[in-house]
C-alpha cells in the first residue's frame, strides 16, 4: 500500500474513533447535565411549594386536599412537570395528577430523608414511571408535617436527550466529513510534498545524498532562506576546522562561517563561480548556486570550497605541460624557417653560404646546449630553460641567459618543481610585460646563480614597468593589470606560495616606462 493511502485510511479511521469517542462523552455529559437542570429545577418547585402559607395551612383542615390539588395542578402545568404529588406525615397523597390517586398511599420509597427533614433529589418509580424527583420537607412549628414531590419521567428526559443528540450527531456527522475531506487534501499535499516518492525511496535517497557528500573532495554547505544550514558534508566540517560531533545543521551561516556571500545568491538569485573566499587564512575558490522549488522560487543557496593550492597544482603542473608543448612548437617553427632559408640557398646554387648557415646555426646551437648543460646540468631545469628560449623566439623576444649563470649546486632537497614554477612564472610575466611596451628590442634576462649559502634566480626586462600603486598590489592573489585573461593574476601568487614553501622571499625593483628585475634568494639549507 503507497504512503497516500496509508495516511488517508490512518486519518480517516482516527478521525472517525476520535468523532465516535467525542459524540459518546457529548452525550453522556448532556445528559448529567439535562438531568442535574430538571432536577435542581423540580427541587426548586418543590420547596417552593412546601414554604407556601395556603399549603402549610391546608393540612390543619379536614380536607386538605380541597385546598392542595387545584394549587398544584396549576403550579404543576406552569412548570411543565408530569407531576407534582403533595402528602401527609403517613404518605397520604393530597394532590395528583390523576385524582383518582388522591388518598392513596405514596409509591416509590425515597421519603425517608425527607422526613428527617432533608430536601433530595431521587430517582424511583411511582405509579406513572420511572421518574427524576425534586422532594422538599412541609416544616410546621419545627416538624415536619408532609412532603412535596416534583417529578419528571424518564422517558421525557430521554426524549429530550435524544433530541440534543441528533443535534450532536448531525454536527459531529459534519466534523467527519469535513475531516475526512481534510485527511484526502493532506495526503494529496504530502504526496505532492515529497513527489510521490514512498518512504523506503526517501530513505534510499537520503543515503546515497550522504554517501555523494561525503565522497565529495570539496566542502559543501547549503542554507536555507533564513540563512540556517540544512547540508554540510565532513570536508566542510574539515575546512571549517570543527569536529565532525558538533552539529552544525540549523545553526545561521553567519555564525560558522564570516564574510559569506550566501545572502547575496538567496537575494539575486544569481550563481557566483569561482569566487575567492578566506577561510582559517587559507585562500579557497568558491561557487554558489541558487536552489529553486517548482515554482522557480529561490528557496535556499549551497556553495561549493576548494582550497586554491590544490587549484595552483593542478595549474602548475598544466603550465608545465603547456610550457613544453610551446616549446617544442616554437622550435618546430623555427627550425621550419632556417630549412626554408637553407632550401632557398641551395636552390640558388649559394652552396657556400649554405654551408656557412648550417656551420653557424649548428655552432650557436651548440655552443647554448653546452653551457646549459655545464652550467646547469639539471635536466628539468635545463630542459624548461630551453623550451623557454625557443618560445621567446616565436613571440620576437630576446631572452637572454647570463653566462654568468651556475646552478650547479642545488641541494638534492630542494624541490625541483617548484623551482621550475618559480622561472617559469617570473618569465612568464617578464614576456608578458615585454609584449605590452611600445619598445622596438624586447628583452628579457634570465640570471641563475648558486654561489653563497642561496640560490638566486634573477629575472631582468625592459617593459611597461609598474608605478607605486600596482607594485603594492601585484604579489595579492588574483591582482593582474591583464583585463581580457581570465587566468590572469595567478602567475606571480603561484612564484610566491613556491618561494614560501622554500622558505625564501622575492624582491623587486619597477620603473614605470623602463622596466623591472625580480630577484629571488632561496636558502640552500633551511633552518631547523
Amino acid at each position: 500500500m503507497r504512503l497516500h493511502t496509508k495516511l488517508m485510511l490512518g486519518i480517516s479511521v482516527l478521525i472517525i474513533i476520535m468523532g465516535t469517542i467525542i459524540e459518546f462523552t457529548f452525550k453522556n455529559i448532556m445528559e448529567t447535565n439535562l438531568k442535574h437542570e430538571i432536577g435542581t429545577k423540580a427541587l426548586s418547585v418543590a420547596r417552593t411549594i412546601a414554604n407556601m402559607p395556603d399549603i402549610q395551612s391546608a393540612f390543619r383542615t379536614d380536607h386538605p386536599s380541597s385546598l392542595i390539588q387545584p394549587v398544584a395542578e396549576k403550579i404543576r402545568k406552569q412548570v411543565g412537570a408530569e407531576f407534582i404529588v403533595v402528602g401527609n406525615r403517613n404518605e397520604i397523597r393530597y394532590s395528583h395528577p390523576n385524582p383518582n390517586r388522591i388518598g392513596q398511599k405514596m409509591v416509590g420509597g425515597d421519603n425517608g430523608r425527607v422526613f428527617k427533614g432533608e430536601s433530595v433529589i431521587s430517582e424511583s418509580t411511582g405509579t406513572l414511571g420511572p421518574s427524576l424527583r425534586g422532594k422538599a420537607p412541609i416544616i410546621t412549628g419545627g416538624k415536619v408535617i408532609g412532603v412535596v414531590s416534583v417529578g419528571y419521567l424518564q422517558t421525557d428526559i430521554q426524549k429530550q436527550v435524544s433530541k440534543l443528540q441528533q443535534k450532536i450527531f448531525v454536527a459531529t456527522l459534519f466534523i467527519l466529513v469535513g475531516s475526512l475531506i481534510a485527511a484526502i487534501l493532506i495526503s494529496l499535499n504530502i504526496k505532492r510534498a515529497i513527489f510521490g516518492l514512498e518512504p523506503r525511496e526517501i530513505a534510499w535517497m537520503y543515503q546515497e545524498k550522504h554517501a555523494i557528500l561525503e565522497s565529495i573532495h570539496e566542502g559543501i554547505i547549503a542554507v536555507d532562506t533564513a540563512g540556517r544550514i540544512t547540508v554540510v558534508n565532513e570536508t566542510a566540517h574539515s575546512i571549517l576546522d570543527v569536529p565532525n560531533d558538533i552539529l552544525l545543521r540549523g545553526k545561521k551561516i553567519e555564525a560558522v562561517l564570516e564574510n559569506t556571500q550566501l545572502y547575496d545568491v538567496v537575494r539575486s538569485g544569481q550563481a557566483e563561480y569561482d569566487q575567492e573566499i578566506l577561510i582559517n587564512g587559507d585562500v579557497y575558490l568558491a561557487n554558489r548556486i541558487p536552489i529553486f522549488n517548482k515554482k522557480s522560487e529561490v528557496i535556499g543557496a549551497v556553495a561549493s570550497f576548494r582550497n586554491k593550492s590544490e587549484l595552483a597544482n593542478l595549474l602548475k603542473e598544466l603550465s608545465h605541460i603547456k610550457a613544453y608543448a610551446e616549446g617544442l612548437r616554437a622550435q618546430t617553427h623555427e627550425y621550419s624557417n632556417r630549412l626554408y632559408t637553407l632550401l632557398g640557398l641551395i636552390q640558388l646554387g649559394s652552396y657556400k653560404e649554405a654551408i656557412d648557415f648550417i656551420s653557424k646555426e649548428v655552432d650557436v646551437a651548440q655552443g647554448f646546449i653546452q653551457f646549459l648543460m655545464k652550467e646547469i646540468p639539471d635536466p628539468i631545469i635545463a630542459g624548461f630553460i630551453l623550451g623557454k628560449v625557443s618560445l621567446a623566439s616565436e613571440l620576437k623576444i630576446s631572452l637572454s641567459i647570463d653566462r654568468g649563470s651556475s646552478f650547479k649546486d642545488v641541494p638534492a632537497e630542494i624541490n625541483r618543481d617548484r623551482l621550475v614554477t618559480i622561472i617559469g612564472n617570473l618569465v612568464n610575466n617578464a614576456f608578458e610585460a615585454v609584449r605590452e611596451s611600445q619598445n622596438e628590442e624586447k628583452r628579457v634576462s634570465l640570471f641563475l646563480t648558486d654561489l653563497g649559502k642561496e640560490l638566486i634566480i634573477e629575472v631582468e626586462d625592459n617593459g611597461v614597468g609598474m608605478d607605486g600603486e600596482i607594485q603594492n598590489q601585484i604579489l595579492k592573489p588574483g591582482f593582474s593589470t591583464k583585463k581580457t585573461s581570465s587566468n590572469s593574476g595567478i602567475g606571480l601568487s603561484l612564484a610566491q606560495k613556491a618561494i614560501n614553501e622554500l622558505g625564501g622571499y622575492l624582491t623587486f625593483t619597477s620603473t614605470k616606462g623602463e622596466g623591472t628585475i625580480f630577484t629571488v634568494a632561496i636558502p640552500k639549507r633551511r633552518a631547523c
